[in-house]
């Protein structure tokens, strides 16, 4: 069993660092977080150092994998961090063994797809995406890389969504849909058109607020 390591010791690390463990297919060994103090213990999981300690603590065979446990407050840090590890570090990808992933969808590396998630034929997840519980991702869409999705989205086939973007809890997005970068969707937001330029999308139907 592979040594995993979190970046992000707060909620979003610790839900990771749960998920893996419960699921058997990692052993969660350490966080690694600006924010919380050295060799203290979170949730009975060591904190390795800070993020600038990445790069060292798998010199010295600290963990075999890491993952981003950033949540999408921080989509461009997120981008950030994959960015300047993946030559270095490898990166895990975690799908929980109750999901169900069509054998011709491709999954990027740093994915994280959590618990009751629908992959269907030829979608594609690209680097660092993130996919809560219970997402629905139909035939042929695409997810780019550092993008967020929040519980029960709903995402209808040949659609393809920009990077760092994050798409509400609840929402869904209709069939045949562009989705520009940058892009948050709110909670139970339904998406029926074309989405051109970064910025805040609410309602049913969607309207751009800022």
């Amino acid at each position: 069993m592979k040594k995993l390591a979190i970046i992000g010791a707060g909620d979003l690390g610790q839900q990771i660092a749960y998920h893996a463990a419960q699921d058997n297919q990692f052993e969660v060994v350490g966080f690694f977080d600006d924010f919380a103090t050295p060799n203290t213990i979170i949730n009975q999981i060591k904190v390795f150092g800070k993020v600038e300690d990445v790069e060292n603590g798998f010199t010295n065979k600290l963990f075999d994998e890491v993952i981003i446990g950033i949540g999408y407050k921080h989509l461009g840090f997120r981008e950030k961090l994959y960015t300047s590890l993946k030559a270095v570090v490898p990166f895990a990808t975690f799908i929980h063994s109750s999901c169900y992933i069509d054998a011709s969808c491709v999954v990027g590396s740093g994915v994280c797809i959590f618990p009751g998630v629908i992959i269907d034929q030829q979608a594609i997840i690209k680097d660092n995406v993130f996919i809560n519980i219970s997402c629905t991702i139909a035939h042929d869409s695409i997810i780019a890389q550092h993008t967020f999705l929040s519980p029960r989205v709903a995402i209808a086939g040949f659609v393809n969504i920009g990077k760092r973007c994050n798409i509400g809890i609840n929402s869904t997005i209709i069939d045949n849909i562009n989705v520009a970068d940058d892009v948050q969707i709110g909670a139970g937001t339904v998406v029926i058109n074309q989405i051109e330029k970064s910025g805040l999308y609410v309602g049913n139907p969607s309207r751009f607020i800022r």
